[in-house]
């Protein structure tokens, strides 16, 4: 039972870049999932969540991110997905998923949720 985040790469400033959130071992149809990320020296941070569909499939976002990340969910695969567009610097980080279970919307809060996994690196040249 695992979530594992993919699709990080090297991205110019401006680039952008889709991440993908697969469970295997449980269906995320019932949980909702938050993207987080760590940037170099500092803790682990929420970005972004998405509820289940049965919670009407709402995003959120932080502002720092707001406008330019989406969010969105295909529960027939798996999978969540984080497209990024125009990339900033500042964007830099290990980007990872967790998933959880809760009623109505979600917000992207650190804490220790059910199912968590590996992140990926996601790197913006100046």
């Amino acid at each position: 039972v695992q979530l594992q985040a993919s699709g990080g790469g090297l991205v110019q400033t401006g680039g952008s870049l889709t991440l993908s959130c697969v469970a295997s071992g449980f269906t995320l149809e019932n949980y909702f999932i938050t993207w987080f990320r760590q940037a170099p020296g500092k803790e682990r941070s929420g970005i972004s969540c998405i509820s289940s569909n049965r919670n009407g499939g709402l995003a959120y976002y932080v502002d720092s991110v707001k406008g330019r990340f989406n969010i969105s969910r295909d529960d027939a695969k798996n999978t969540v997905y984080l497209q990024m567009d125009s990339l900033k610097p500042e964007d830099t980080g290990v980007y990872s998923c967790a998933a959880d279970i809760i009623d109505g919307a979600c917000l992207p809060l650190s804490y220790d949720y059910p199912y968590s996994g590996q992140g990926t690196q996601v790197t913006v040249s100046s």
